[in-house]
């Protein structure tokens, strides 16, 4: 009520003074911009060249995520422990490690022929605001306050940072090494669902499990986690008081990486009601407050895009441009690997290449530490990348090959070209720009084409699989790259559709597999999607909508009508009784639901128990869903002898469990086992801040409980979790023959200021799976605009 009181209010004030926009000057531009702000947030930026364009959506997206911008700049720049101290020592030295240092005219240039302009412009734009919050610190957003810091300014090479980025499988990599060295590469690829064929795993005779063993990869995951804080973190007027009560939530877990992931399709005209192709696009990731996407409207002289990328990034990496509408979901691609070098014992600072000792190169770094003196590390590098570990007992040495060191590796930038494409041809050529990260980039067009490129840079592994670590001696080498124009692709099928969710899309007459991984998420959501789309004829706005939102199982109606032939008694047969005639939905009003939803948890957690084995369970904890309900559905796989009654004893006893779970969680009365409520599956949205503050501050930040539907196996996807971590807070659909016609999501809110009325006004129609319309000619938006400002040159 508050955020709506509040946005209310902001809109009538503006109402009240429609022929009086704000007018602010500011040092950097060269003519005026204008900026529109509709009602539900987004910006739309008006201005007369290039360099202004990018200058004011750097200007504007800090005004509303300046504390996100601040912990990105950390983040990019290795500075996180001069605020949070020791404890963030060793992400700075990942970051460091990790650190783009190649030619930075030729980087930025990669993304777009004014690369150079564009990114400098942003950044200027983005220290422009700055300079102006600075001047009036009171004005700065309750996290400065509350941390005792300030923003700084921003170069370029925060800009290009990669730490954020959907990177590789250096993790899977370093995990699946360990499970083969104890229990063997045939029984890891028994429990592994690798596809569309069978990757070699088995170890070179030089590495041990005694290798493997050590926190290798520590540097690098420190580099890569998020940011949270502690009490000791903030001044004591804001700081939580010892023992305080927590808030009501639901813990939230690391979740399977391959149930993870997004939706995105393409249909042609042929199969619409009004003959028009349309784009829909849900990128999955981290649900948090503030929103990880950020939406504006950028138009200037050859620029008129609109949709929604990371708030500091310039361009649009999702979105439509009045020509065509694109897309992305994540197209497996391993641009990792794993080396492991003999280190000279005489001289430590040599590694053993091509059967000589080579010298690592070195750079020195010095880190501001809070509360201590600036510390001085070394970082290490071999031929192939950053060393991650050296374990000087063993006289090995651990270097991470990274594909995303090349020139390029900045991720979404070089949607900067796709920007600009006029036709299917020259969004095909932008696309192959996108290094990173590995995409399903899709394409819908007004002409009535649509389009498919798979992105991402693919190194070449002619005698190895990428799949486990290998000996870094010149044994196993990268034979460069395969061209992303190279990878598969389609234009204009038969199908009238294109439909991607991370399953494996490669065509089965593909040849260059030596540039193609193994690893896919569960085909449900992308076999769902296909499932209506291959059928649908005549299709509307409102079929769109409602398939981004399905939530159908589809391992549900695969596996209760097995589980229904099983006989039960008591609690467990009232629940069984609960799934008769369920329609398979994971809808938040649902009591089958969400007994079916702790009895696939259930199942997964038993076949994992019995079927990895011991030596196993710390590097495989858990199976994926595709491979247990194969073994179900077909027990004689696994199950052997009575493989029918092994089969039905697994069902039997994870349902069981499932419904003593509920009857814990939810009570002994089923009426209030509804899917969707705080108790159960919902979304609560924990700012980073929040543990570590006051009750009055963590009240004003964190957002929910709403109730929620669907898991990650629905298109509609929500997760694992039941309080959702990761799912699509942002999602577009665009009809390309009515471009007002386009709708989109992007919860919480635009701003990043709990403060704004833009902090939280989308969360509630988000959580209901409601749209707002993305307006792009002007004279729409200037009826719907919440507010006005005109920048202007400072001379």
């Amino acid at each position: 009520m508050r955020n709506v009181l509040t946005l209310l209010f902001a809109l009538l004030l503006v109402a009240c003074q429609p022929n009086n926009p704000n007018s602010l000057k500011i040092e950097g531009l060269k003519e005026p911009v204008e900026i529109i702000r509709d009602e539900w947030g987004l910006n739309h930026i008006y201005a007369e060249n290039q360099h202004d364009l990018f200058f004011a959506q750097g200007y504007a997206a800090a005004k509303d995520r300046l504390f996100q911008f601040e912990i990105w700049r950390r983040q990019a720049t290795g500075t996180v422990a001069e605020i949070l101290g020791e404890r963030e020592l060793k992400r700075d030295i990942g970051t460091r490690l990790f650190k783009f240092r190649g030619d930075m005219t030729e980087e930025m240039n990669h993304y777009h022929d004014d690369g150079v302009e564009i990114i400098t412009a942003y950044t200027n734009g983005v220290n422009a605001y700055i300079e102006e919050a600075l001047k009036n610190p009171e004005s700065l957003p309750i996290e400065f306050k509350a941390l005792n810091i300030k923003p700084q300014k921003w170069t370029p090479e925060v800009v290009i940072s990669r730490h954020q980025g959907l990177l590789g499988n250096i993790g899977q990599e370093l995990t699946t090494g360990r499970a083969v060295a104890v229990v063997g590469a045939q029984k890891v690829k028994e429990l592994s669902w690798f596809h569309p064929k069978q990757p070699n795993l088995d170890l070179d005779e030089s590495i041990t499990a005694e290798m493997l063993s050590k926190d290798i990869l520590e540097l690098y995951n420190a580099y890569r986690k998020s940011v949270r804080f502690l009490p000791e973190d903030v001044i004591p007027e804001y700081r939580k008081s010892e023992g305080l009560a927590q808030l009501l939530k639901q813990p939230k877990v690391k979740e399977d990486s391959f149930a993870l992931g997004s939706n995105n399709w393409v249909v042609s005209g042929a199969k619409m009601a009004d003959g028009n192709t349309y784009m829909a696009n849900d990128p999955h990731r981290t649900i948090a407050v503030p929103s990880l996407r950020y939406m504006a409207h950028l138009v200037a002289p050859g620029w008129n895009v609109i949709g929604g990328g990371e708030p500091e990034i310039p361009g649009i990496s999702i979105g439509h441009n009045g020509y065509g509408a694109w897309g992305l979901t994540v197209f497996r691609t391993d641009g990792e690997d794993l080396y492991v070098y003999d280190i000279n014992p005489e001289n430590p600072n040599q590694y053993r290449y091509n059967g000589e000792w080579h010298d690592m190169e070195t750079i020195t770094e010095s880190i501001p530490v809070k509360g201590q003196e600036t510390q001085t590390v070394t970082l290490h590098y071999t031929h192939h990348g950053p060393v991650a570990f050296i374990d000087e007992a063993l006289n090995k040495a651990y270097a991470v090959r990274c594909a995303w060191l090349e020139p390029g590796g900045s991720p979404y930038l070089a949607s900067l070209r796709m920007d600009q494409a006029k036709t299917w041809e020259e969004f095909r050529e932008a696309c192959n720009y996108s290094h990173i990260p590995g995409e399903n980039m899709i394409w819908a067009d007004k002409k009535g084409n649509i389009g498919w490129q798979a992105v991402g840079i693919a190194p070449l592994r002619r005698n190895f699989s990428g799949m486990i670590p290998v000996p870094g001696d010149g044994r196993y080498e990268w034979d460069g790259y395969l061209p992303i124009v190279e990878k598969p692709n389609d234009l204009n099928p038969t199908s009238g559709f294109i439909g991607t969710a991370n399953q494996n899309v490669t065509p089965a007459e593909y040849t260059k597999w030596d540039a193609i991984g193994f690893s896919w998420s569960d085909p449900y959501r992308g076999d769902r999607v296909n499932e209506i789309l291959d059928t649908g004829n005549s299709m509307t706005m409102e079929d769109m909508k409602a398939l981004q939102v399905d939530y159908l199982s589809i391992p549900a109606r695969n596996l209760v009508p097995h589980l229904q032939k099983i006989s039960f008694e008591g609690k467990a047969a009232e629940a069984l009784a609960l799934l008769d005639g369920w329609n398979f939905k994971l809808t938040p009003d649902s009591k089958a639901a969400a007994i079916y939803n702790e009895w696939e948890k259930e199942l997964r957690s038993l076949a994992s128990e019995q079927i990895i084995p011991k030596e196993a369970k710390p590097y495989i904890s858990s199976l994926q869903l595709k491979k247990v309900e194969d073994w179900l559905l077909n027990p004689n796989i696994e199950f052997g002898n009575s493989a029918m009654l092994n089969r039905n004893s697994i069902m039997a006893s994870a349902f069981k469990s499932a419904v003593a779970n509920l009857t814990k969680k939810l009570g002994e009365d089923m009426n209030n086992w509804q899917y969707g409520q705080a108790n159960y599956k919902h979304i609560y949205m924990e700012h980073a801040l929040s543990s570590a503050v006051d009750v009055s501050t963590s009240e004003m930040l964190d957002l929910g409980p709403l109730p929620r539907g669907g898991n990650a196996y629905t298109p509609g996807s929500t997760g694992g979790n039941l309080n959702q971590s990761s799912g699509a807070s942002f999602r577009m659909i665009i009809n390309t023959g009515d471009w007002d016609a386009a709708i989109g999501t992007n919860g919480p809110g635009q701003s990043g200021n709990p403060e704004s009325p833009f902090y939280s006004n989308l969360f509630e129609p988000w959580a209901k799976d409601q749209y707002f319309p993305v307006y792009y000619s002007k004279s729409k938006i200037e009826e719907h605009k919440a507010e006005k400002v005109v920048l202007e040159p400072k001379k």
